[in-house]
């Protein structure tokens, strides 16, 4: 009797991309680490000194992380409502932050002491930051004004109101500190010189404003709105360089890394795109579990910080390099021969690796085929490896098996089994095997009091509305395919044509 032959997860795995130096840098990243916070995370930001703490501001509080231990040195919790937009001084000693009370505070970071209140704005304040060089600190605001604060009087010394709407987006200069910039949902983005109080440059972005940055030059800055970054030329008058489109949902944060050689950006599709700052061409991306309001990244690139909408942070932290390969083999060398011409031998010992068998592949062994489904439908396998997932349902359908796997499920149990199918259904590697389970399913309950569950119903018709429109894209790609060999088999027969005399 031939022994049991274990299930090759591999086949649907996502092949990797031209293995680059960026690649090899980027996945010396661990593993995030995970930390739940009360409430979404609205900003990140290192101390630009060491220990280079983080601080996370979120719900009703700002903490201060140290990126080794992961765990909170600081707590500033003097807020009634909403914080926003918490930021370091460039000495790390002192801290501003926004917030729904419409105030910034400013905060002494050794001692936690509120040290100012700044009063003056009508509606929750989102961003502020330091201005390098000067006692002061910029804030925007969602009542459409820019204001600058004299820190020692605590008095608003310029005010910019030009904005038709929320004010949720700045930037300094870094190379001249009277330029601050301010982003809105009125599209535009506009340029102010401290020294003249004025206007000097408004640029329209196309669609509501969400984060800007400098680049270190201080000629050149970026916007990022909807699902572009742009960039934008401020000697040239603010002309419009190029524009980037790589994410497929609104991009929520920028930032800088490598020595100003990198630049990530955060959006709501879950990645973080990371590319080549001379390009423009993305590198490298990062997966995240669930939308990303926030990011930050440390000197050096050791720790990598995202912030997401529900209420988690991910700190992914760079893994030291082994001092020793422990993957080599053990050799074992014999005594020392006393006779010169007898040669020293070295016994490798081989190290195998032997994998252990998995759940799923005990169930299948065993014909226990409900129990192999459910062991790759909990989150932490679905989520995080779906190919796992894909590969069991593939081998239950060959054994035609599923349709047994998934009699006698109660509703949670077909809960989690449609939104597997719905989160992953338009994967092309998992699309074919996918639909035909789905059409087991159907058939399966289509009779079944389950469907009676206003849940399950609800996720029914959304898979069939995402089906209906992956059918809608395939029609018009193929119609884009006949209409593009028409122009070729045209552009063909032109060229072969004799020319006339």
């Amino acid at each position: 009797m031939s022994s049991f032959k274990k299930l090759n997860t591999k086949i649907y795995q996502k092949t990797d991309s031209v293995v680059t130096p960026d690649v090899i840098y980027w996945k010396k990243l661990g593993t995030p680490v995970l930390i739940k916070e009360f409430g979404p995370i609205d900003y990140i930001d290192f101390s630009p000194v060491e220990p280079h703490y983080f601080a996370v501001t979120c719900s009703v509080r700002v903490q201060v992380y140290n990126p080794t231990t992961k765990l909170v040195v600081k707590n500033l919790s003097r807020f009634r409502e909403n914080a926003y937009g918490a930021t370091f001084r460039s000495d790390g000693r002192l801290l501003c932050a926004g917030g729904e009370e419409t105030n910034v505070k400013l905060f002494d970071l050794s001692t936690k002491n509120l040290l100012r209140l700044f009063k003056g704005h009508g509606a929750p304040v989102h961003r502020t930051y330091f201005i390098e060089g000067k006692p002061q600190i910029v804030s925007f605001s969602d009542d459409k004004n820019v204001k600058i604060w004299d820190i020692p009087t605590e008095k608003n010394v310029i005010s910019y109101s030009e904005h038709g709407d929320y004010v949720r987006a700045g930037a300094t200069n870094p190379l001249i500190p009277d330029i601050i910039l301010s982003g809105g949902y009125d599209n535009f983005v506009k340029m102010y010189d401290t020294r003249t109080d004025q206007m000097v440059l408004n640029v329209n972005h196309g669609s509501p404003v969400e984060s800007l940055l400098f680049l270190p030059s201080g000629g050149i800055f970026l916007s990022a709105g909807g699902t572009e970054i742009k960039i934008w030329d401020t000697i040239a008058g603010g002309k419009l360089l190029g524009s980037i489109s790589q994410h497929h949902k609104t991009i929520t944060c920028l930032r800088l890394a490598s020595n100003n050689k990198r630049l990530l950006s955060g959006s709501l599709d879950r990645h973080v795109k990371i590319y080549d700052i001379n390009t423009f061409k993305v590198v490298h991306t990062l997966d995240y579990p669930n939308a990303v309001l926030s990011l930050g990244v440390s000197k050096n690139d050791d720790t990598i910080v995202a912030g997401l909408v529900d209420g988690l942070v991910a700190i992914s932290r760079r893994e030291e390099e082994e001092k020793t390969k422990q993957v080599e083999k053990k050799a074992i060398s014999f005594q020392h021969a006393t006779n010169l011409h007898q040669p020293v031998v070295d016994v490798i010992v081989p190290q195998f690796d032997q994998e252990k068998e998995t759940k799923y592949d005990k169930c299948l062994r065993k014909f226990e085929y409900s129990k192999a489904l459910d062991c790759v439908l909990v989150s932490y396998v679905a989520n995080k490896t779906p190919q796992v997932t894909v590969s069991v349902i593939q081998e239950l359908i060959k054994r035609r098996a599923l349709q047994k796997a998934f009699i006698g499920r109660n509703a949670k149990s077909v809960i989690q089994i449609l939104r597997f199918f719905i989160r992953n259904v338009t994967e092309t590697r998992f699309t074919k095997i996918l639909i035909d389970a789905a059409n087991i399913f159907i058939d399966t309950y289509e009779e079944s009091p389950v469907l009676m569950d206003s849940e399950v119903r609800n996720l029914l018709i959304n898979l069939t509305q995402l089906l209906r429109e992956e059918v809608e894209l395939a029609d018009e790609m193929v119609a884009l395919q006949g209409a593009m060999r028409m122009l070729l088999a045209a552009a063909t027969v032109e060229e072969t044509r004799p020319e006339q005399n």
